[in-house]
C-alpha cells in the first residue's frame, strides 16, 4: 500500500506478526540478558545459593516465551511475506551476492540502493542473530532440565540423576540446586552432559552481545543516512522513500 506526500511515498512493509515479534523479542532478550548477568556474575554480586535458583527459574520461565514467540516467527518463515520469510532472511543465491556486491559498491560511492525490506548486508545480520538466538533456546531448554528439572527434559534429567528407572517415588522431594535424593555418580554423568551446552550457552550469548550492538549500530547508521522511518517501522509496519525501493513487491 503506498501513499504520497511531499514526494515522499508511504510504504507498507512489516505485518503485524512480525512488528508483535519484534517487541516480545526484545523484551524478553533484554530481560534474559539482565538476569543472565546477575546469574553470571552472582558470586561478585552477593546472591546466595537461593537466590540464584530464584534467578534461575525466572530466566526459564520467561525463557519459555521467549522460545514460544521465536517459534512463531521460525512458522512464519513458511508464508508468503516477501519481506520476512525464510526466502527474505536465508537468502545467498548468486543474486543475493550479486545483490551484496552492489551494495557494498554502493556504500563506497555514497549512493545505497534503498530496501523496502532488510538491505543485503542487514540479511546476513538478521541470519546470524537468528542462528544466535535459536543457539540460545536450544541449549537454554536443555539447562533448565538440567539445572531445575524444568520441561520439557526436566523428567527424564530427574530419573537419571535419582536413578530412579519406573521408582518415580524417588523423584519426590527432589530439588533444584540440592543433591540430597540423587545418585551422586549418575549426578556426575550428568553434569558431564551438561558442560557443552553451558559452553555453547555461554558463548552465544557473548556473541549476542556483540551482534545486537551491532545490529543496533546498523540501524541507527541506516536510519541517519536514509531516514527512510527503518525504526518507527517496527511500530507503525511503514516506511518511506522518495524513490521506489529496489526490492518492491508491487503483488503485496
Amino acid at each position: 500500500m503506498m501513499n504520497e506526500s511531499k514526494n515522499m511515498t508511504v510504504y507498507s512493509v512489516w505485518k503485524s506478526v512480525i512488528r508483535i515479534f519484534h517487541g516480545i523479542n526484545f523484551i524478553c532478550v533484554l530481560g534474559l540478558i539482565g538476569i543472565g548477568l546477575i546469574i553470571l556474575y552472582n558470586k561478585n554480586l552477593g546472591v546466595n545459593a537461593d537466590g540464584k535458583i530464584l534467578l534461575k527459574t525466572l530466566h526459564a520461565y520467561l525463557g519459555y516465551l521467549f522460545v514460544i514467540n521465536l517459534l512463531v516467527r521460525f512458522i512464519y518463515f513458511f508464508s508468503k511475506d516477501h519481506y520476512s520469510n525464510g526466502k527474505a532472511i536465508f537468502a545467498f543465491g548468486k543474486q543475493d551476492i550479486h545483490s551484496l556486491k552492489l551494495f557494498i559498491q554502493g556504500l563506497k560511492t555514497g549512493k545505497t540502493p534503498r530496501y523496502l525490506g532488510h538491505n543485503p548486508i542487514a540479511k546476513i545480520m538478521i541470519a546470524v542473530l537468528f542462528l544466535l538466538l535459536s543457539a540460545q533456546a536450544i541449549t537454554g531448554l536443555v539447562l533448565a532440565g538440567t539445572d531445575l528439572y524444568l520441561p520439557p527434559f526436566g523428567h527424564e534429567i530427574a530419573e537419571w540423576v535419582t536413578d530412579s528407572g519406573e521408582d518415580h517415588s524417588k523423584l519426590v522431594g527432589l530439588k533444584a540446586g540440592s543433591k540430597e535424593g540423587v545418585d551422586i555418580e549418575a549426578y556426575n554423568e550428568m553434569r558431564s552432559f551438561r558442560k557443552p551446552f553451558i559452553t555453547i550457552h555461554k558463548y552465544a550469548f557473548y556473541s549476542l552481545l556483540i551482534a545486537l550492538f551491532l545490529h543496533i549500530l546498523g540501524v541507527i547508521l541506516a536510519e541517519t543516512k536514509e531516514k527512510s522511518g527503518l525504526v518507527s517501522a517496527m511500530i507503525t509496519g511503514n516506511k518511506v522513500f522518495s524513490k521506489e525501493p529496489v526490492d518492491y513487491d508491487k503483488s503485496e
